[in-house]
């Protein structure tokens, strides 16, 4: 909101003894930022069948977290600020593993209500990870970002590909398949759990960022974020369904998900370096909308001999669209505490607007019982996000001021 502080620097830094064990330990806390929200699209038919679900519960049931990373994202400052960014992160984790075994248990209450849970853990976490990164590695930070992204991407196509077939080992029992991802959000906080103890408190330099709120260009990036992020999400929950659909098997259907998203790491690591290497970002912003619309329609009407096409034009497309909205909100920030704010800012509203991109694809399929009219919702997202997206892509700074407290 207008007027809110913001922390220079966290109440805690770095004791730089063992920076190779911080490294590690960032790199597999954002490895479990993505296998709660794309390890479940692969058996939502069968979750469907056994469960009774329409298609526009489904849609709820993916839309629940998506919503939660917007909801919750504010809450990060907040704990950060009582109890530091690195205990928040920590327990953050063990209740998100406690999420995901929720998921598992007692269906369907247990889906919806351990999907809130991962959502809102995954939403905290990833608004306090760049800053992290930012504060104790604040020469590296660029590079450490594209490494956070390939994380990310990582774990999203792990889970993917996996679930489908850990379900069908497990018996074709897809209770366990989904829980089985807590144990990597166990391991990630046994790695982090040294980070509490290397840490310890400093003094804290408080700063108020004003204007952003109003700003046009703010919104412009913000909404970028949620329409790019729209795309993506409807793309971990409802890809598989519509190739099983089109007669992909589950398994394959979630390989191909995992195939397109395992080619996001290469977009995502070039885009960034490629979109600054010019005036402005908004050719960049061109191409990448382009290949993720291409990609999509393709998945939905294309030949499916030709899929592996299509989910190449989409994971490039993609990889592309995320880091694009990542960059532009340092690009657009004339200082590191506006910044911190328009991340909150473009995070927080932006996965808000993102989560009615599931929602409406279940519902347009509950009401045309199909999935031919979710094409036109692929374009009028990308459009959108395509307007914005040149706008907030020009070079210009926000016009927010940030003066000490």
């Amino acid at each position: 909101m207008p007027g809110l502080s913001d922390t220079a620097t966290d109440t805690h830094t770095l004791t730089p003894a063992r920076p190779w064990l911080l490294l590690l330990g960032l790199f597999l806390v954002a490895l479990n930022l993505r296998p709660a929200l794309s390890s479940l699209s692969p058996l939502l038919r069968q979750i469907e069948a056994e469960t009774g679900l329409s298609s526009a519960a489904a849609g709820l049931l993916t839309t629940a977290p998506v919503l939660c990373l917007g909801l919750f994202a504010p809450l990060a400052a907040r704990l950060s600020n009582r109890i530091g960014s690195e205990k928040t992160v920590l327990i953050t984790l063990i209740v998100l593993a406690g999420g995901i075994l929720l998921r598992s248990l007692f269906p369907p209450a247990g889906l919806f209500a351990g999907s809130v849970m991962a959502g809102a853990c995954i939403g905290i976490i990833g608004v306090l990870l760049p800053g992290i990164i930012k504060r104790d590695f604040p020469n590296q930070a660029g590079q450490l970002m594209g490494v956070y992204t390939m994380a990310l991407c990582m774990g999203a196509a792990l889970a993917a590909g996996a679930t489908a077939p850990l379900g069908a080992w497990m018996d074709h029992h897809w209770q366990p398949a989904l829980g089985a991802w807590a144990l990597l959000a166990l391991i990630a906080a046994i790695v982090w759990l040294p980070q509490i103890r290397a840490t310890h408190h400093t003094h804290r330099q408080r700063w108020q960022v004003t204007g952003l709120w109003t700003d046009r260009l703010a919104w412009q990036v913000t909404l970028y974020m949620g329409l790019q992020s729209s795309l993506a999400y409807i793309v971990f929950g409802w890809l598989p369904s519509i190739l099983i659909d089109r007669g992909l098997t589950t398994i394959e259907a979630g390989l191909a998900l995992s195939g397109s998203i395992l080619i996001q790491l290469i977009s995502a690591l070039a885009t960034p370096w490629l979109a600054t290497r010019g005036r402005d970002q908004r050719l960049t912003v061109v191409i990448v909308i382009s290949l993720t619309l291409a990609g999509l329609l393709g998945c939905l009407y294309g030949p499916l001999p030709m899929l592996w096409l299509w989910t190449l034009l989409l994971g490039l497309g993609q990889g592309g669209t995320f880091s694009i909205a990542l960059a532009l909100i340092v690009l657009r920030s004339p200082n590191a505490h506006v910044a911190a704010r328009l991340s909150g800012m473009s995070q927080g509203v932006g996965y808000t607007l993102a989560a009615l991109g599931p929602f409406l694809v279940g519902l347009i399929h509950d009401l045309t019982h199909g999935w031919n009219g979710i094409g036109l919702l692929f374009i009028l997202i990308s459009v959108a996000a395509l307007l914005f997206g040149i706008q907030a892509g020009r070079d210009r700074h926000v016009q927010a001021q940030s003066t000490p407290l």
